[in-house]
């Protein structure tokens, strides 16, 4: 029995001795190493510009190197990265820094650079979005650290209705008292269709215009439609030019111009006025004829 006991009490204190020394060695946790890594940041990811203008992102870029950067010679204090653009067909775009193109980089530790992407439509783009992304990176050989932030372009619908004569002359010549038919031509050059787009014209007095279609309900981009006007000057109109103006307007858009009016007499009013000259120049011939004879 006592040797029994002797035994207990030995064993007890390895035990927790054991124990004590399990616990010490789970609180011992080595911390993992701080990563390499590029932080971004910008305040306007999405941009919308009018068209023909260019869209201008700005954004900050740091290189954090954590606790072991890979590929840095000691003392030294930066890294390389190369910068590469994805952006859309029909755009051509690149990062900037100050007024310079920089296809590559130096960024140093811990220490955040001001940049610029700048994209520029070559064509005219449809209405909508437009996505650019930015890469950087690693220059140094064996480096896989990468960075990439997105922008979005805008590009909003453009409104431009346009309103001419089909012969493209701004002039013609008409007959009064009668209706004179008038071709015009109106064009949707806008990037998305016009609604709702009303015909209007300004006249002299008494003049009488009317338009076979006065109201479009829509129109298509590229879209043409032939108008046909119909002009009646009054009948006593005097011979000689007047001015007319006509006009298309949208809620968005609108386009007017002058045309200029040659008014001619009708063919039997021609000959009225030249009875009547001949009349006037018979009578004063025989009132001088009787003055003669006295």
């Amino acid at each position: 029995i006592l040797s029994l006991t002797l035994s207990i009490i030995l064993m007890v204190p390895a035990a927790l001795f054991a124990q004590e020394e399990e616990t010490t060695e789970e609180e011992i946790v080595e911390p993992e190493p701080e990563p390499e890594e590029l932080i971004f940041d910008t305040k306007l990811p999405k941009i919308q510009a009018k068209e023909g203008e260019t869209f201008s992102f700005n954004f900050d870029v740091a290189y954090k190197p954590g606790d072991e950067p890979f590929g840095i010679e000691e003392g030294k204090s930066e890294k390389t990265f190369d910068i590469t653009v994805d952006y859309p067909t029909g755009w051509i775009a690149a990062v900037a820094s100050g007024s310079t193109e920089a296809p590559a980089i130096n960024l140093k530790f811990n220490s955040m650079e001001s940049l610029r992407l700048v994209a520029i439509p070559l064509i005219t783009q449809q209405p909508g979005e437009y996505d650019f992304k930015i890469t950087f990176n690693s220059a140094v050989e064996g480096d896989t650290l990468e960075g990439s932030i997105e922008f979005t372009a805008v590009a909003p619908p453009t409104y431009e209705i346009s309103l001419t004569t089909k012969t493209g002359m701004l002039s013609t010549e008409l007959t009064s008292g009668k209706d004179n038919h008038y071709k015009l031509i109106l064009t949707n050059n806008s990037s998305t269709s016009v609604e709702n787009i009303s015909l209007s014209s300004t006249e002299p007095e008494g003049w009488q215009v009317s338009f076979d279609k006065d109201k479009i309900e829509s129109m298509e981009a590229d879209e043409k439609i032939e108008i046909d006007v119909t002009i009646n000057p009054p009948e006593k109109t005097i011979a000689g030019d007047y001015m007319l103006t006509f006009g298309a307007s949208s809620e968005n858009s609108n386009d007017s111009f002058d045309l200029r009016v040659t008014v001619e007499t009708p063919t039997i009013w021609g000959i009225v006025g030249i009875g009547i000259i001949v009349v006037v120049i018979i009578g004063v011939a025989v009132i001088f004829a009787r003055l003669g004879r006295r």
